[in-house]
């Protein structure tokens, strides 16, 4: 899977990367950590991500890449033009063909940013768990088109990542 962050990740030699795992027969999860934090096992990104795409899933491959702020920052301003760090951010991938030897086709990459994930979660006062899943939900919602610039889409958007919470056992992100 080649996306602009994932370009950008292969110039490093930094960080650690955990093999490609499914979960089911429907998504495969390729995680990696650039920085030292906790994220939660392949296995359950893999089971809200395949939450979040339904029948989608089916032979798809994930990227999730964790990193410190100071990337996340990088990357913010040079994709989306807003110099800060963002908890997650999502790269479609580019025209890549199904690899015709394992007969995945990459979904994309989620980058995201596991200190500000944490310290939203903190003030949110929402479990750390339950935080993730939600920004992997809402990570993998972009990749299939979801999106939340115009009032209705957003609704849209947030009604689809309730109901996908709810049907994995985590109470409503929006509510306080």
């Amino acid at each position: 899977m080649t996306t602009p962050a994932r370009r950008l990740y292969r110039r490093r030699a930094t960080g650690t990367s955990r093999p490609s795992v499914r979960a089911s027969a429907d998504l495969r999860i390729e995680l990696r950590q650039r920085v030292r934090s906790w994220s939660p096992p392949p296995r359950e990104l893999a089971r809200w991500a395949s939450a979040a795409l339904g029948a989608r899933a089916a032979g798809r491959e994930l990227g999730v890449c964790v990193v410190g702020a100071p990337e996340s920052a990088r990357l913010n301003a040079r994709y989306r033009g807003r110099d800060r760090p963002t908890n997650v951010l999502s790269f479609a991938p580019a025209a890549l063909p199904r690899r015709a030897d394992r007969g995945i086709a990459p979904l994309g990459e989620l980058v995201i940013c596991a200190a500000l994930l944490r310290e939203e979660a903190r003030s949110q006062q929402k479990p750390l768990r339950a935080h993730w899943a939600h920004l992997v939900v809402h990570g993998t919602l972009h990749l299939a088109g979801y999106d939340h610039q115009r009032v209705a889409d957003a609704r849209r958007m947030e009604r689809r990542e309730i109901a996908v919470l709810r049907r994995l056992g985590f109470a409503n992100p929006y509510r306080s």
